[in-house]
This record gives structure tokens, sequence and C-alpha cells, in this order.
């Protein structure tokens, strides 16, 4: 009988090497690299056998440009093969240089073209409440600080604050990297919204479980930010990624 691999975040790096290519987005995966492994290490409610259940979590990478470290930790969650990583970027591989929903087992979304991700992830947070038998699933939107610069997403965030779907966590890695910023920052911008805030650097693993998997409070949407700036060199120092993207 074969034994199934168990990899650590400690193994990550390794699997990053398998890919190659001309990818010109290396820091952007590099520095989701925390927050994707604790996401399906210790808080979504899915496995690769229960990926396509109606009552699991539902990930959606909406900074879906550099999608190496999302690769990989679905890799090392035994969503498809390790061996699969080394296609990476080939014309024949289903590892491109944006995740495709209907290639790569577990993608809820094709993205990569940003300022759509958490305009779905409301519609589907909305959806679920609807339909869901019992408790709705969770939805989780992961973006980068840049991405907030369109403004499709403005549109996103008065909307669930709002409707208030409280099954919705957006996720923000803040890499110092927006070009306009906002007045009160990130956190500004979303609580003037109603939504409840929170930030974490990226190397606090227990915290970041504790606040991506704890509830929120009634009627309102949840922000995460991840500070994975020149204050936080975990993802840098195990990587060796620059220092900003």
């Amino acid at each position: 009988m074969t034994m199934k691999t168990v990899f650590r975040f400690e193994d990550l790096p390794g699997l990053l090497s398998l890919m190659s290519g001309d990818e010109k987005h290396d820091p952007a995966a590099l520095s989701t690299l925390d927050v994707l492994w604790v996401l399906y290490d210790r808080v979504l409610d899915v496995l690769a056998d229960t990926a396509g259940e109606r009552a699991r979590d539902r990930f959606l990478l909406s900074k879906g440009h550099g999608p190496q470290a999302y690769f990989a930790v679905l890799a090392a969650k035994g969503f498809f093969p390790p061996e699969v990583l080394s296609s990476f970027g080939r014309f024949d591989s289903p590892l491109g240089y944006h995740p495709d929903r209907l290639l790569v087992p577990g993608v809820e979304i094709s993205s990569g073209s940003l300022g759509h991700g958490l305009a779905i992830a409301v519609g589907l947070a909305l959806g679920l409440a609807e339909t869901a038998e019992g408790g709705a699933p969770r939805v989780f939107c992961l973006m980068g600080d840049a991405e907030l610069d369109e403004g499709s997403n403005h549109e996103a965030i008065a909307l669930a604050g709002r409707l208030a779907p409280d099954r919705l966590r957006a996720i923000v890695v803040d890499n110092d990297s927006s070009s306009y910023g906002w007045p009160g920052g990130l956190e500004g911008r979303f609580a003037a919204e109603g939504w409840e805030t929170v930030r974490v650097p990226s190397s606090e693993h227990d915290a970041l479980a504790l606040e991506l998997g704890g509830p929120s409070s009634p009627g309102a949407p949840r922000l995460v930010v991840v500070e994975a700036s020149s204050k936080d060199n975990s993802w840098r120092s195990l990587a060796g990624a620059p220092s900003r993207n």
C-alpha cells in the first residue's frame, strides 16, 4: 500500500521550486503563502475529497496573478499530485499563469483579472445564505492591497456592508503597494461601510487561524488584513523573495 505524503509548511519551498517558467509575479505569489497555508491547513472546511460537496467552504483567489503559492498549497493538501507542479506554465499543463477552475481541482473561480473576486464572493455568499439547508457555508476571498484600486471593489465593499453577508471573509494581503491608498487605511475603508476589521502579521499563524476562522459579529462581513510588508519577514526568509510586490 502506498503511503500518502504529509506536507508541512516548511515543505512549501520545495514544492515551489518545482515550478519554473517565464512568470513575472513571484513576489505576488510568495506574499500569500502564509495565509493560503493557514486557510487550507486550519480554517477551510474543504478537502480534496469534499471539493464538490454543496456544504463546503468556498475560497476565491481574486489575487490570481502569480498563483504558484496557491498551486503549491493545493498540491500539498492532495487536490492534485505534486508531480504536476513541474509542468507549470507549459502549453499542455493545467497549471497556467492564472488559475483555471475548469482545469485545476479545488479552484472555485478563474481569476487574475483584478477587481472581480470580491464582487463574485459577495454574490456567492448571498446566494448560499438563501439556498443552504441549515448553516450557510463560509466564503473567503483573498485580494491584494493594490487590487483595491479597482473601482468594482468599492461597489462590492459597500453592497456587502448593506446586505450584511456575515459568512463572508475578505482577506487583503497588505504589501504597501497600492498606488492610491485610502483615507484611514484599508481597515477604515471597509469599516466605513459596516465591516468588522482586524489586522494580523502573516507570520503569526495562530492569530491568523483565529481571526480567519472565528465568527464575525452578527450581521457584519469580516475583513482580515494580512500584513506582509517590511515589518514581516517570514515569507521572504522562507522563499528568498524580494521585499515588495
